[in-house]
């Protein structure tokens, strides 16, 4: 771990295993932090927001950050192979979502704001009181900062929380998922070992215990919390800071619809659908509902599951492979558990729903789940409306436009989504309805450092990236003052 400045092991040694979600077998221990070393974490971050430069030193805040960048540049590839091992991801992933892309930006975006944000400004005229009064609106850091980071995309999530956080002059304690903690590790070991971040700024704490780990939203002297997970952990957090009135942000869950008119190439819409297996369908923006117009819904259901039963699923390190692993035991049974009910709820099983038996050896003890596929007319049965984080698609049709815009909003969630037509005006009139945080339109990509991203609803609250994420790490202040009288 990285506490104060120092790679440190848990004050009592403990430690627990770092598994491989592909084969089962132990990659490994990590330091397993309990209540005193996390407690050490939030005073340490406490003590550099209160006492060090580093609110105050924008040079600093980006040379630190420029520095993180080299240094995780020169691991890059071990990072890719280490994420594999632990996520489970493809590694055809690492090219996109799960390394390249955020390594390409998320510190520089945020580093880049830190000349370029305007940081204070003044208001025009003197308002109520008379042109000798002047206001100004100043931007300032939030404090200390707690980031909680999912296992699915472990590197994208720390990076885009890290990178906003720091430039904008906070302190941090980062606690990485425990099924995915060594990509966190390493960060920490590069900061110690190749910047010069002051002691404190930066703590990394890893545990596998919820109670250790909760201390971030009840300890007073934390002021942010940044959670990317479940809602139901999401709603956790909400009630833990009320009592200390923590500023909460939350990226949740999702149930996002990608929608095919009846004008779309069918071809395309094959291709949208097959995404919801990539990465074994861990994507909380995944479109994991399909809502298709009833003129080609019969072919398209029929269509798509001659594809999903072709998705090459297995070892994750194999560069053909698009689902490996789900990330646990317990995941992989709380899959299998949504596509009973769904069954048990009338939905049609396609092809999947099922852990495939005809993997390799050295993968009998992973976590894997078939690609699959559901037909059903009813929007509102649980399948087509709960979150299930793995490789699962329902297929639902629809009669026009405004029926479509119906069944995608109807769920509690509303993070992502996608619309496909051959008409853009079309496509992007639909869009625009939505009640949703990011929507794709014929295959255009929302993501990027500088591009908000959240959810409305059950989704979450504020959002990540972007000039929006950016701000979220800042508090506002006004000052009124009164300007000499001119003799």
């Amino acid at each position: 771990m990285l506490i104060d400045g120092e790679l440190t092991g848990a004050r009592s040694g403990a430690t627990f295993d770092n598994r491989s979600p592909a084969t089962g077998s132990v990659l490994g221990v990590t330091a397993a932090a309990g209540e005193a070393d996390m407690t050490r974490a939030i005073a340490a971050a406490r003590r550099a927001f209160d006492h060090s430069s580093w609110p105050v030193d924008r040079a600093l805040r980006r040379r630190c950050l420029e520095q993180l960048q080299s240094a995780l540049e020169a691991e890059k590839e071990l990072l890719r192979t280490e994420l594999v091992a632990e996520v489970g991801c493809p590694v055809m992933t690492t090219h996109n979502a799960q390394l390249d892309w955020p390594l390409a930006e998320a510190l520089r975006y945020p580093a880049g704001l830190i000349d370029e944000f305007a940081w204070e400004r003044v208001l025009a005229g003197g308002g109520l009181f008379g042109d000798r009064n002047k206001r100004t609106v100043v931007q300032e850091p939030v404090g200390v900062v707690a980031a909680i980071c999912p296992s699915n995309f472990p590197v994208e999530v720390v990076l885009n929380k890290l990178g906003p956080a720091l430039a904008a002059g906070n302190t941090v304690v980062l606690k990485p998922d425990p099924h995915t903690p060594w990509n966190a590790t390493r960060l920490g070991r590069l900061i110690a070992e190749h910047t010069d971040f002051p002691p404190g700024v930066v703590n990394i704490v890893t545990t596998p215990s919820n109670e250790v780990a909760g201390l971030l939203s009840t300890d007073p002297r934390v002021d942010l919390v940044s959670f990317t997970g479940s809602t139901e952990v999401g709603r956790l957090l909400l009630r833990q800071g009320a009592a200390t009135m923590k500023r909460t942000f939350l990226e949740l869950g999702g149930k996002s619809a990608l929608i095919v008119l009846d004008d779309a190439k069918p071809e395309l819409a094959l291709r949208s659908a097959v995404g919801v297996c990539v990465h074994a369908g861990q994507a909380c923006a995944a479109t994991s509902r399909m809502l298709v117009h009833r003129s080609m819904y019969d072919d398209m259901v029929e269509a798509v599951a001659t594809a999903f039963a072709a998705v090459p699923v297995g070892d994750p390190a194999l560069p053909e492979t698009l689902v490996g692993p789900l990330i646990s035991a317990a995941q992989q049974d709380r899959v299998r558990a949504a596509c009973t009910r769904a069954v048990r709820d009338g939905a049609r099983l396609v092809t999947g729903g099922e852990v495939p038996t005809d993997l390799p050896g050295h993968l009998a003890d992973g976590h894997f789940f078939s690609p699959t596929v559901f037909a059903t007319e009813d929007p509102g049965l649980a399948i087509a409306q709960e979150e299930v984080f793995g490789p699962v698609l329902v297929v639902i049709p629809f009669s026009d436009d405004d029926e479509a815009v119906r069944i995608a909003d109807s769920t509690a969630f509303g993070l992502a989504g996608a619309v496909l037509s051959r008409s853009d005006e079309r496509a992007m009139a639909i869009a625009r309805r939505l009640r949703t945080g990011a929507v794709g339109v014929n295959g255009g990509m929302f993501y990027g450092a500088d591009a908000p991203f959240g959810g409305y609803k059950n989704s979450g609250v504020g959002r990540q990236c972007g000039i929006e994420g950016f701000q979220q790490y800042l508090e506002t202040k006004t000052i009124g003052s009164r300007l000499p009288r001119q003799h």
